[in-house]
């Protein structure tokens, strides 16, 4: 696992992101584990944020990219230090764009979209939070295909839950098949069990024997083929 995973696993620990327990989800899945992108509010935490999905990015989908799309509400931030971040890694400007859940009808920059307009021929990188059902995305993908001509190159979120979405493959296995884009990860929760599985970190266990028979007996339920 490279190593700015490893590094990303143990910042969202660190930053109470990711936590293990007993967790209700949107769906009302009884899950082991939540993960809350919300929980990143300090400077430096959204500084390192920014960096970790421009790493993501960059390895993923390279840099022939014009523009990073935020949905509202997380996404807007997390774009906004992503784009941040690219131009400091890689020395690349790229611009950031969100939606408003209401149109502005009023200004210079009324209408359904903060940050930049997109333009014909702009290819765009969606970025979210994470996806469980990819709900999401079937409201923004529609705003920004009707907005320009444009190629969307591909989302990239925080975590892989790596479990169904509303079939038997996983949310981000249905909404590369329902959109024709790519979809990625800094990280998935295979990956994350593998980093923190009966390994101390500042002193403790994060996933225990038991906490790890809670996570297998999730994925056995809701696991994605």
């Amino acid at each position: 696992m490279e190593a700015y995973k490893q590094e990303f696993i143990e910042f969202m620990v660190d930053s109470d992101v990711l936590k293990f327990g007993d967790f209700t989800l949107k769906s009302g899945r009884k899950s082991p584990f939540f993960m809350n992108a919300g929980a990143y509010v300090t400077g430096s935490q959204l500084m390192r944020l920014g960096e970790y999905y421009a790493k993501a990015i960059h390895e993923t989908y390279g840099d022939d990219f014009d523009v990073l799309f935020g949905p509202a509400y997380k996404g807007i931030p997390i774009s906004v230090v992503t784009a941040v971040a690219y131009s400091k890694l890689y020395g690349k400007e790229v611009r950031y764009c969100s939606d408003r859940k209401e149109e502005k009808d009023h200004g210079a920059d009324k209408g359904s979209f903060l940050g930049s307009s997109l333009k014909d021929g702009d290819r765009v990188v969606m970025i979210e939070d994470v996806t469980t059902s990819g709900k999401s995305m079937e409201e923004t993908v529609p705003k920004v295909r009707g907005a320009a001509d444009v190629e969307i190159v591909g989302l990239m979120v925080s975590l892989n839950r790596m479990e169904k979405g509303k079939g038997t493959k996983s949310a981000l296995e249905e909404i590369k098949e329902l959109y024709g884009f790519e979809t990625a990860a800094i990280v998935s929760m295979a990956e994350v069990t593998e980093h923190l599985y009966n390994k101390p970190y500042k002193g403790k266990i994060i996933i225990d024997d038991t906490l790890k028979v809670a996570i297998d007996a999730y994925y056995k339920q809701y696991g994605a083929e």
